[in-house]
């Protein structure tokens, strides 16, 4: 693919139910076995807008690995960049950058996100015109904020995303999340009081604002349309990653000679691929998997819950498909994991807090694997200059270099630096990695 800082490059696009772009995974295969490749790095992002914004953000981060590798290591490398259905809110920071809305946009959904969920939900685009309506006006009602719940629900609810193809084989220890069937007062309240915390504000101060009324509580019913379509997202990686990318995966592991394959995840995207080694041929393996701000549970690869000893974590056969490392990286400064997530992912109708200090709800890109024995635990400056563990579950605090970014997000997308393509090649032993 032209443009890219990296050769040789290839594209595998999915669909929402998993399904390849045909051609694509036939040139990769094809080509793959003809340059006898020793490793082959394959990449999804998370939440992306479009097909360009996915593979610039492929382009960033891999442009250091040829440095990195230099022109006499023994590696013969080719990267993969995974385009699945996803989305973001425009209000986010992007690899770091700064978020695209000038200070001072007036409340409601900007013209970028407006646009975005029209693609991601199609058929829907009077429910979005009316929630951004809502958003806009910020009515001084309960009973609009019932409504928009309404509106919500109505959105996210359709055929691939709730049915068959994302039920009890795709769902992470932390449930349905409350937002969907608990109060709607009750859940913009939590997700209001999350977005002060994010703010570095604090509860008092933002009421405040709104003289006695509800107007802060629009802030939550913002947050609850973000993530009752990152929910969805967050499903459709599931099924990306086991009925699409899986079955590609092995038949890569097939090829003869076969490249050793290393998985990189972001956010949802680390998901999407440690779903995919649900989705492997019977013996098929990988060589490493390296999730950068993972967007799902901490007790994932869990033996047994913490909370619940008679169950383990959806993904806890996962590390098993993996014959080196699986690495999570993880940031203190990932507001979008660290504050949003456990408010959205904890079980329904469960009376515990859902803020930072309910421990169950945690997300692996936040504070790591948790509940998973002998995993290791190393800071960067180890992870980069010390013995790197050649199995097994590892964690590695990336804040100092993973920290810059803006709320609600906050560093969440802050993944594009040359010491984490180094832990990439450290994890998967390539080259002087």
């Amino acid at each position: 693919m032209t443009g890219m800082s990296v050769r040789p490059y290839w594209e595998l696009r999915f669909d929402a139910y998993g399904d390849v772009d045909v051609r694509q995974r036939d040139r990769l295969l094809e080509q793959a076995a003809q340059r006898d490749l020793t490793d082959l790095l394959v990449f999804s992002h998370g939440w992306n807008n479009t097909r360009a914004m996915a593979t610039r953000f492929y382009d960033r981060f891999f442009a250091p690995f040829p440095e990195l590798l230099g022109e006499a290591g023994p590696a013969r490398l080719g990267y993969v960049g995974v385009v699945w259905p996803s989305m973001r809110f425009a209000d986010e920071s992007l690899a770091g950058l700064p978020r695209e809305p000038a200070p001072g946009t007036p409340p409601g959904l900007d013209s970028d996100t407006h646009q975005a969920l029209d693609v991601a939900f199609p058929g829907r685009q009077q429910i979005v015109a009316r929630l951004a309506e809502l958003l806009a006006e910020r009515p001084e009602r309960l009973v609009a904020l019932d409504e928009f719940a309404v509106l919500v629900r109505g959105l996210v609810r359709f055929r691939g995303d709730f049915g068959p193809a994302g039920d009890a084989a795709d769902t992470d220890a932390d449930g349905v999340p409350a937002m969907f069937e608990e109060d709607v007062t009750e859940v913009c309240e939590q997700f209001a009081a999350a977005l002060t915390e994010a703010r570095g504000k604090t509860d008092t101060e933002d009421r405040a604002v709104a003289d006695g009324g509800i107007g802060w509580l629009w802030d939550g019913a913002h947050e609850l349309l973000r993530q009752s379509t990152y929910y969805v997202m967050k499903r459709r990686a599931g099924t990306v990653g086991r009925e699409g990318l899986g079955p590609v995966l092995g038949a890569l592991a097939g090829l003869g000679p076969a490249p050793r394959l290393h998985l990189i995840g972001h956010g949802f995207g680390g998901r999407l691929v440690s779903y995919a080694l649900a989705g492997l041929p019977e013996g098929a393996t990988v060589d490493s998997m390296t999730l950068l701000q993972g967007a799902f549970s901490h007790h994932a690869f869990a033996e047994r819950l913490p909370h619940a000893t008679d169950r383990g974590g959806a993904l806890r056969s996962a590390p098993h498909r993996v014959r080196g490392p699986v690495v999570s990286c993880h940031s203190r400064h990932d507001t979008a994991l660290g504050l949003l997530y456990p408010v959205a992912a904890r079980v329904s109708g469960d009376a515990a807090s859902p803020l930072p200090g309910d421990a169950r709800w945690g997300a692996i890109g936040y504070d790591g694997v948790q509940a998973v024995a002998n995993c290791r635990r190393l800071d960067l400056a180890e992870a980069l200059d010390g013995p790197f563990p050649a199995t097994g579950c590892v964690n590695v605090d990336v804040s100092e270099v993973v920290r810059h970014g803006v709320p609600p997000a906050g560093a969440h997308s802050d993944i594009c630096h040359e010491e984490l393509a180094r832990v990439v090649l450290r994890a998967g032993r390539i080259g002087h990695g």
